[in-house]
């Protein structure tokens, strides 16, 4: 984080605040927030840094907020095992109100689809909760090109075939 918040800060010129987004599932304790270079008789460097631990935050904080960033975030944020096709639910929920254009909503439902990429019983689930939504009925297209709408062919000798496609939700 220093060595980023150097180059930027040497380039630039200008304050830099320096934030970092921990991602990651595991662990789950709280991530240090400084670096710092000490000598026995010289204390050199104590930088300090915010830190956003996804992992830490609570994806029902997040429902309402007309963001897409807060969309794609949610994918990664605490959430418990049966949660998780009500999650991707709710992601799917939050773009469809935001009406991105194409490029943005393809970005976001691509860092979900991802990140929530659920199982054949989890996405049965899933498609159950957008069918209770009401997010089925939406007249709202949009091309999406992740795990959401993959379908995997495998072919004589083994291989994996994904095939892509476009993903409407129509009347």
């Amino acid at each position: 984080m220093f060595k980023y918040f150097a180059r930027l800060y040497e380039k630039y010129d200008l304050p830099i605040y320096p934030v970092v987004i921990f991602s990651f599932d595991e662990p789950k304790r709280a991530e240090s927030t400084n670096h710092s270079v000490t000598f026995a008789d010289l204390n050199v460097l104590d930088f300090k840094f915010r830190a956003i631990q996804l992992n830490q935050l609570s994806w029902r904080d997040y429902l309402t907020q007309q963001n897409p960033v807060a969309a794609a975030l949610m994918a990664k944020m605490n959430i418990s095992r049966e949660e998780r096709p009500q999650v991707k639910a709710e992601c799917l929920r939050l773009l469809i109100t935001l009406r991105l254009d194409p490029a943005r909503m393809q970005l976001i439902s691509g860092f979900v689809g991802v990140y929530l990429d659920l199982n054949a019983a989890e996405e049965e689930v899933f498609k159950a909760t957008i069918d209770r939504m009401g997010l089925t009925n939406e007249e709202v297209y949009m091309e999406m090109v992740t795990s959401w709408e993959r379908e995997g062919i495998k072919t004589e000798d083994g291989l994996v075939l994904l095939s892509f496609f476009s993903y409407g939700l129509e009347k």
